[in-house]
C-alpha cells in the first residue's frame, strides 16, 4: 500500500511516521508513505499558498492552484488517481471500520488543512470523502492525518508479525479488548486471574470473550447493544 500526505509541514509528518512500528514497515517496504511540501507546488515567488478569505472573516484559506498541482503530480507517478480523503471537523468521524476499509486499497492521499481550511472549489474536484478524528477542532490536519495513516498502516500485510496482532482488540470485532496482564505473576498484592495460568486455550479464549463483553456494556453501551444485535441477528 502507499500512503501520499500533503501537507504544509512534512518534517512534522515524517518525524512521527518515521519511528516504531510504522517506521520499521516502511524500512522494510511493508507500506509506502511519501509526504509532499505543498509550498512546492505553487508558483509564487514567496511560495505562499494562501490568502485572505472572499466575503470576509478572519484568517486566511488555503488556494487551489498548489493543492491540485500536488494532487496532478501525485496522480503522474502513480499512473492512477489515488483515493483522496481531506482531515476536517466537518468530516464523517473515523473508526476502526473504515481503518480496515482503507487498508484494502491500494493507493490513499490525505489533504492536511491549516489556517482557516481550504478552498471549496479544490475539494469539490479532488475530495473523495472528508474523515475527522473527533467532534473538537485542531491547528492543522497533520496530527488528525498521523492518527488515520497509523491506524490504516498497522492492519497492511507486513506490518504487524500477524493478523492476530489487531484482531483481538479494541473495536475491531465490535467489542472493547479484555484486560491484559504480564510478570510479575502476583504484584502488591494483586494476582494473575487463575485462568491466564492455565494453558487451557479454550478456557483462555472463553474468559477473554467473556472480559470483552462485560467491559464493552461497562464502558460503551452503544457498542454492547449494537454488538448483541449483530449476534441476534446470525443466530
Amino acid at each position: 500500500m502507499r500512503i501520499d500526505i500533503a501537507t504544509l509541514f512534512p518534517e512534522m509528518m515524517e518525524t512521527i511516521l518515521s519511528e516504531s512500528i510504522v517506521g520499521r514497515a516502511r524500512k522494510k517496504g511493508a507500506i509506502e508513505i511519501h509526504c509532499h511540501q505543498i509550498r512546492d507546488y505553487t508558483k509564487d515567488k514567496h511560495r505562499r499558498v494562501d490568502d485572505i478569505p472572499y466575503g470576509g472573516g478572519m484568517g486566511m484559506v488555503m488556494q487551489a492552484d498548489p493543492i491540485n498541482n500536488c494532487y496532478n503530480a501525485i496522480t503522474e507517478q502513480l499512473g492512477t488517481k489515488p483515493h483522496t480523503i481531506y482531515m476536517t471537523p466537518k468530516g464523517s468521524v473515523f473508526n476502526q471500520k473504515k481503518a480496515i476499509e482503507l487498508s484494502k486499497l491500494d493507493n490513499i492521499l490525505i489533504l492536511c488543512g491549516h489556517y482557516e481550511g481550504v478552498d471549496q472549489r479544490i475539494l469539490d474536484k479532488i475530495v473523495d470523502e472528508e474523515i475527522s478524528v473527533g467532534d473538537y477542532v485542531l491547528t492543522g490536519g497533520e496530527l488528525p492525518a498521523a492518527v488515520l495513516t497509523d491506524a490504516v498502516a498497522r492492519m497492511c500485510d507486513g506490518v504487524l508479525s500477524s493478523s492476530e496482532c489487531f484482531e483481538d482488540e479494541s473495536h475491531y470485532n465490535g467489542l472493547l479488548e479484555y484486560p491484559q496482564y504480564t510478570r510479575p505473576e502476583i504484584w502488591e498484592g494483586e494476582a494473575v486471574p487463575p485462568v491466564l495460568l492455565s494453558g487451557h486455550h479454550k478456557n483462555i479464549a472463553d474468559w477473554r470473550l467473556e472480559q470483552s463483553v462485560r467491559i464493552t456494556k461497562e464502558k460503551r453501551p452503544d457498542m454492547y447493544e449494537a454488538y448483541i444485535r449483530k449476534n441476534s441477528l446470525l443466530k
